[in-house]
């Protein structure tokens, strides 16, 4: 079942993504150039759908959640690496491995980069777990929690953002 689910959602998710113009490399460098809006909307429409969703199945106690730990090193590091692939490559990874789906072959070269960087990760995993891997663990932390407050007022603050953010897109793009 959860095979099925997952194959489910994975070609809804290439659906919406091909469907929503997402998968072209001129989006994608457009998006990372702050010229085209079109995946920023996007990707704020898919967090706030996600964001209400999850928590929903959550309070009705069909999913739980797995908070993983909050290391300020690693994320940091990981977020310049993921950018500077993204910018090089012109591909995040959904992106990319969606883009080879619909036949844009040049995004090989993106999965061949990633598939170079995680075997890297590997290589260096021993050396960097007690230094890097270890920098700033704040524990299995959540955003509603380090704000001290409940997560349906964030979701809500969250989606009223998300929302006059698109607009005023909107209305600049006119």
């Amino acid at each position: 079942m959860e095979v099925t689910l997952g194959l489910m959602s994975g070609f809804l998710l290439g659906f919406f993504l091909q469907r929503g113009r997402i998968l072209r490399f001129e989006t994608q460098i457009g998006f990372l150039r702050l010229i085209d809006r079109t995946m920023l909307k996007f990707m704020l429409s898919a967090l706030v759908t996600g964001m209400v969703g999850w928590y929903c199945c959550y309070e009705l106690g069909l999913v739980a959640l797995n908070v993983q730990e909050t290391v300020l090193g690693a994320q940091m590091v990981g977020a310049v690496l993921f950018g500077i692939g993204w910018g090089l490559g012109g591909f995040c990874p959904v992106m990319a491995a969606g883009a080879l789906g619909e036949g844009r072959v040049h995004a090989l070269w993106a999965l061949l980069g990633m598939l170079a960087g995680a075997a890297l990760y590997a290589e260096a995993y021993p050396e960097l777990k007690d230094t890097l891997l270890a920098w700033g663990n704040m524990g299995a932390l959540t955003v509603p929690q380090l704000l001290g407050i409940g997560h349906w007022p964030l979701i809500g603050c969250v989606v009223l953002v998300a929302a006059l953010f698109v607009a005023w897109m909107e209305v600049r793009r006119q």
